[in-house]
């Protein structure tokens, strides 16, 4: 798994070189940098409303005995939304605000939800206690 894992990310890393070079022979370097800047301004600043939108849902849940299910799983697509709108790139951006993004995001909150439901179902999905052991 791990060793997938590094050729994913080796793999993304040089679609997005490529993009950027891409991007750099077509419009210029400084051109490519500030749309690089803007999308991760825009990212952290989309990030940061998008969070306290699903923060406060998963509050009100919460509040009115209800599971926040749904909201923590649009929190973790905020999460990496963010992260994705932060590292450099131009894919990563397009993914980024896709899961940033409300009526995007219910697609992959959808699929996250499907194969959370598949681990369970085969038992390779188990929750462990919190850490507090008694000695």
């Amino acid at each position: 798994m791990v060793r997938r894992l590094m050729w994913i990310v080796i793999a993304a890393a040089l679609l997005e070189a490529a993009g950027i070079y891409a991007v750099d022979r077509w419009i210029g370097g400084w051109p490519t940098f500030l749309l690089l800047l803007a999308g991760a301004v825009a990212g952290s600043l989309l990030m940061r409303s998008e969070g306290r939108k699903v923060w406060e849902e998963a509050r009100r849940q919460l509040s009115s005995g209800q599971m926040p299910g749904h909201a923590i799983l649009d929190g973790i697509c905020v999460l990496a939304g963010g992260v994705l709108l932060i590292v450099p790139g131009f894919i990563s951006d397009v993914v980024g605000l896709a899961l940033l993004f409300p009526w995007t995001r219910a697609a992959f909150r959808l699929g996250m939800y499907g194969w959370l439901a598949r681990k369970v179902q085969s038992g390779s999905f188990r929750i462990q206690g919190g850490g507090f052991r008694r000695y």
